[in-house]
């Protein structure tokens, strides 16, 4: 008799209808269920009243909190960091995006962007002033590459920098940056006469303002921003040393695209949960609307959708802890992802009728973010034509 046989088989689980969980070990599952409390407890009960709002009070509290659950640059080594797993920082991101994506787009910003750069490209002297106080929350960082005119174009890039003896003289204009009006530090990519570079900026330097971006109908709990530099004078060791051309902020897009091919699903599962819970109370002729065929169709592919979903992030996470995850497959994952939950989220929505737009419920804020995340860190046509490159050796980009 085959094993098979003898065993008796696991419960269904609805939540997990894969056994994806059985993939975890006990520390993974102890930081999910950590950040997952922590989302519960602290951001849960007031993101519609702040979404409605458009704002994210007390934001520098929050990320001292997300500092002390080791939630901000939490796969890098090292000062201050918690060093962990590339699949215990999507889990952290699953959980932060299903309570809200500019929860998610704070954290990613601070660790996979503005941290990720200056530990990656950063003097040891810029690794020890900035990254301890970046991973307790004390400091939040902010990342600058978008321009107004450059978005998924950033070589056309017009912020420029130019040597003035040893010091540098910063000009120009970011836009949509998260975190920009609260931070204390900002990695900036500009032109320079060596090709782009990427700059340590004190926030706190002359030329330097970061007026707040107003009138959102997405990420509206999330500080956005324009960072404007006006003759920004740095001082040399504000450049980071190790690295010149556009494989620098690329290779930091990676690292952040990756945090969204998990954190998208967990606005998506979000928005999944309600529409399961509201479709089993919601009686119409009598009886819940999940009794009919046409509800259980749509739960049941949105069920398909977002385990996939879950199931690539988790391969994506485990080639990435392997030192193998090459950047076409993050495209493969961020394109994937972002487009089927916001999809997700407007079936959810259909299931739910007139309450599913809401604040009562959760998945009109979640789609309306995920339009954002579908744009941001590259948009679904740049990550199509990255991954048509890939397939048939032709760059469209030309």
């Amino acid at each position: 008799m085959s094993a098979s046989a003898r065993t008796p088989l696991p419960p269904f689980d609805p939540a997990d209808p894969l056994g994806i969980d059985d993939l975890l070990d006990p520390e993974d599952l102890a930081i999910r269920d950590t950040v997952r409390t922590w989302a519960t407890d602290r951001v849960l009960p007031h993101i519609a009243d702040w979404y409605e709002r458009g704002e994210l009070p007390g934001i520098r509290e929050l990320a001292r909190e997300l500092g002390s659950i080791g939630a901000l640059g939490m796969s890098l080594e090292g000062y201050g960091c918690a060093g962990a797993t590339a699949v215990q920082y999507g889990l952290a991101c699953l959980e932060l995006e299903a309570a809200d994506s500019g929860i998610r787009s704070l954290v990613s910003v601070q660790g996979s962007l503005a941290m990720y750069a200056i530990h990656r490209f950063g003097s040891e002297e810029q690794k020890q002033r900035w990254l301890p106080g970046m991973a307790a929350g004390e400091i939040i960082g902010c990342f600058g590459l978008t321009e107004p005119d450059h978005g998924s174009d950033p070589a056309s890039m017009r912020t420029h920098a130019k040597k003035d003896g040893t010091d540098w003289i910063l000009t120009g204009r970011k836009m949509w940056i998260t975190n920009g009006s609260v931070a204390g530090v900002a990695v900036v990519w500009a032109q320079t006469d060596e090709g782009i570079r990427g700059f340590v900026v004190p926030t706190g330097a002359r030329g330097f303002s970061a007026p707040e971006i107003k009138h959102k109908w997405s990420l509206r709990a999330s500080v956005t921003s324009e960072l404007v530099l006006d003759e920004v004078r740095l001082p040399a060791d504000a450049v980071l040393p190790e690295v010149v051309g556009l494989k620098g902020p690329l290779s930091c897009l990676s690292h952040a695209r990756y945090g969204i091919v998990w954190g998208s699903m967990g606005a998506a599962r979000s928005s999944f949960e309600a529409a399961v819970e509201y479709a089993k109370t919601r009686e119409q002729f009598d009886r819940p609307i999940g009794g009919f065929q046409l509800t259980q169709a749509k739960l049941a592919d949105m069920a398909l959708e977002l385990h996939k979903g879950i199931l690539l992030a988790h391969h994506l996470g485990r080639r990435l802890d392997a030192g193998r995850l090459r950047p076409e497959q993050i495209s493969f994952g961020k394109l994937n992802n972002a487009r089927e939950a916001i999809e997700i989220c407007r079936t959810a929505r259909t299931i739910l009728g007139a309450n599913g737009i809401s604040l009562e419920y959760p998945v009109m804020r979640h789609a309306t973010n995920l339009e954002s995340v579908l744009t941001y860190e590259g948009t679904t046509e740049m990550h199509q034509l990255v991954l048509g490159k890939a397939l048939t050796g032709l760059d469209a980009f030309r």
